[in-house]
């Protein structure tokens, strides 16, 4: 079980560190090779309706606080459920740019295809993430109901001897 830990501390930092790296290229203006496709895929999904300067700064601040948390361990559920949804939404290009992500069929993925596919395999690692996550979750409730229960048991025992000292000075 520790070793489990460990390796999914280490899975922490690697996709936090992907999400600070691509998120920190962000903040800088034509940095970033995935900028335009981010800001046309914001586009398409808001109905144009965040002017593009801003989108893509709101898309870093996104993935560059993703990125931190994942490695500093903090909101760990609530960090994977804000990346997972970030991870779902990178693959509406395919949906609405097809010609950018296919070449001749849709078995042949254009290099741009290819750097959003790839988001399969975070998607998966995000998925051990939340496992564990779910799972420490369950140890805490458990102990946390054997925890009440023993201290409910251990107040009926104290009640109990002090109803018995009770009776003896009446």
């Amino acid at each position: 079980m520790e070793n489990k830990n460990k390796n999914n501390r280490y899975l922490k930092i690697a996709i936090g560190l992907v999400y600070l790296w691509f998120g920190v290229l962000k903040f800088f203006p034509n940095v970033s090779p995935a900028e335009e496709l981010a800001v046309n895929t914001i586009n398409q999904l808001t109905n144009f309706l965040i002017p593009s300067n801003i989108s893509i700064v709101l898309l870093a601040l996104w993935e560059t606080t993703v990125g931190l948390f994942l490695i500093l361990g903090l909101q760990k559920k609530n960090t994977i459920r804000v990346a997972v949804i970030h991870m779902l939404l990178t693959f509406t290009p395919l949906y609405f740019f097809p010609d950018l992500i296919f070449n001749d069929t849709i078995l042949s993925l254009t290099l741009l295809g290819q750097y959003i596919v790839k988001n399969l395999i975070i998607l998966g690692a995000l998925g051990i993430l939340w496992i564990e996550v779910k799972e420490k979750s369950s140890v805490a409730q458990k102990t946390e109901k054997n925890t009440l229960s023993s201290s409910l048991n251990l107040s009926k025992v104290l009640d109990y001897f002090n109803s018995d000292k009770r009776k003896a000075t009446t």
